[in-house]
């Protein structure tokens, strides 16, 4: 018993199960992604218009992309107390949330909804920074394949939850609110003191166990795309739901047998060693050298703003984020995630504006969640592969990414017969593909020493770009052609309680400017691929294997 007990513990304080564990709170922390199967109930219990609704969309996006706090928290804090702080700031931005659609209070100001919606949306940085940094620092090699894992759980969050909601509320997209308020803060809770940087050491089977787990993940995504379109061809009872999503929280317990696998080795290779050689093979851990830093990390950071290191060097902060090639992503980001935030947010109003019924809509969301999933993993063990294999710059697949985003776009704009269903596949692919290529880029071109920061500042142009492209372009232009429906049949604002667009022309000119900003930002992204050629040319990870053993500050 005292064995089963040392392994037991030795599973719970590896670096396996830590990934595991970051696994499930990656695929409860994709709220955010469902605001499309919500936001009408938002807009008929609240009486927005649609610019109104959009508004409340850049504020969720907004929230999902400032994590600079969290960013700068994890600085000082340990991982747990990262994690607790999204966990409570979760649950009570959608529980007002949840309060207010259900008319369990006064109806709220559109300020409150507003800073609810914020409150909760920033968790998911919370979540992203006290999971995703620790994986990246304990597995520095496989760091694209880390990246595209864990944000494909993310991805795959939508579906996940739609799932669930299903089962344990039946269809009624209210409940899905609440929901969303208490699982994924109740997966921090549980899981708050496994998830932590540790002492790394490099497996040789590392990413055959990565692809393991990559397996497991298509299946998982297979599963819910076939269970998404049954759905819509068939009726399905409660019992139904409730068998679909057992079978969906079985695969996600999946990776946690083969962490316990690798323990095992583990467990039994320390053993070994410990037995026979015990003094000998006792060695002093090797830490990364951090010398040539020490006359640098002395001086004030400001004075040292322009002595930038090489790239893949670590950059202070201020170094990095007032760098041309920051400079470069920023703009390429503002663009891309700023045109897909605003496709996805919209994407309940397209449906209803072609005449899709409301089951056919939770489909489009569900399968921009699942390609949103392959995009990451796609994206991550890729360019992973290109850059081993090819020297190919990951910027590069960033540039093809944003190309094909435009062609999406396009198709909304000009749509036929089932376009939507193609549209939502393309917009989810590139969508999912974007973030983990801005955080693996980050990561190699500036270091991983303030990592925690940076890769939360690289994606403050999104909610930028979402602003200016949904609240601005799309909620304003989806308004006036709404306005002139009304008037051709003889009607003015004050006469409905809901803003209603129908027909093609609601969102063609508002995704016609998606889908040129969209190329725009692909553009921008070029020039990063051509300024950072040479440094893809060369090994990017050499200085991580310059000691046979890797430690970094528990």
């Amino acid at each position: 018993m005292g064995e089963i007990y040392g392994f037991a513990v030795h599973v719970i304080k590896g670096r396996w199960f830590s990934l595991f564990a970051s696994f499930l709170i990656m695929a409860g922390a994709g709220a955010t992604y469902l605001f499309g199967t919500y936001s009408k109930d938002i807009k008929a219990t609240l009486g927005y218009d649609q610019q109104t609704l959009n508004l409340l969309g850049f504020f969720k996006d907004l929230g999902a992309n400032i994590g600079v706090l969290s960013g700068l928290i994890a600085e000082v804090t340990p991982t747990w107390f990262v994690l607790l702080t999204g966990s409570a700031m979760n649950f009570v931005g959608y529980f007002m949330i949840w309060l207010a659609v259900t008319g369990r209070i006064h109806k709220p100001q559109v300020w409150q909804m507003c800073l609810y919606i914020c409150i909760g949306a920033n968790s998911q940085n919370f979540a992203n920074t006290g999971s995703l940094v620790p994986c990246v620092v304990n597995f520095p090699e496989s760091r694209g394949v880390m990246l595209g894992l864990l944000k494909g759980f993310v991805g795959l969050s939508g579906a996940i939850m739609t799932q669930l909601y299903l089962a344990i509320y039946g269809n009624d997209s209210k409940s899905l609110i609440l929901l969303i308020a208490w699982l994924p803060a109740a997966l921090s809770v549980i899981f708050v003191y496994t998830i932590r940087v540790m002492k790394a050491e490099r497996q040789p089977n590392e990413l055959k166990v990565l692809y393991h787990f990559l397996y497991v993940s298509i299946v998982l995504a297979l599963f819910l795309m076939a269970i998404t379109i049954l759905q819509k061809q068939f009726d399905f009872t409660h019992g139904t739901y409730a068998a679909s999503a057992t079978l969906v929280c079985a695969m996600l317990f999946v990776p946690l047998a083969i962490a316990i696998r690798e323990e095992w080795v583990i467990w039994n290779q320390n053993k070994d060693i410990e037995a026979v050689k015990p003094q000998e093979q006792q060695q002093i851990p090797a830490k990364i050298d951090h010398s040539k830093h020490e006359s640098i990390a002395e001086k004030s950071c400001f004075v040292t703003i322009f002595d930038k290191p090489e790239r893949g060097e670590d950059y202070t902060i201020l170094q990095a984020l007032l760098s041309i090639d920051m400079l470069l992503l920023f703009g390429a980001t503002l663009c891309g995630l700023g045109a897909s935030l605003t496709a996805v947010d919209n994407l309940g109003q397209i449906g209803e504006s072609l005449g899709y019924p409301t089951k056919t809509i939770k489909t489009f969301v569900s399968l921009v969640s699942i390609w949103n999933y392959f995009g990451r993993v796609f994206a991550g063990f890729v360019s992973e592969f290109l850059i081993t294999r090819f020297k190919t710059p990951r910027p590069l697949m960033m540039t093809l990414v944003l190309f094909l985003s435009s062609i999406g776009y396009i198709i909304i704009a000009f749509p036929f017969s089932n376009s939507v269903y193609l549209a939502s596949v393309i917009i989810g692919f590139s969508f999912g593909a974007q973030l983990p290529l801005l955080f693996a880029i980050i990561s190699e071109l500036f270091g991983l020493k303030y990592y925690s920061t940076l890769f939360n500042c690289g994606q403050l142009a999104s909610p930028l770009g979402s602003y200016i492209l949904n609240v601005r372009v799309t909620g304003m232009l989806y308004d006036d052609v709404a306005l002139k429906q009304l008037k051709e049949k003889g009607l003015n604002r004050s006469s409905v309680k809901e803003l209603v667009c129908l027909g093609v022309e609601c969102f063609r000119l508002p995704f016609i400017i998606l889908s040129s900003v969209a190329f725009f930002g692909g553009l921008i992204s070029l020039i990063l691929v051509m300024r950072t050629r040479k440094f893809y040319s060369g090994d990017i990870y050499k200085k991580f294997r310059k000691d046979d053993e890797i430690i970094v500050q528990d």
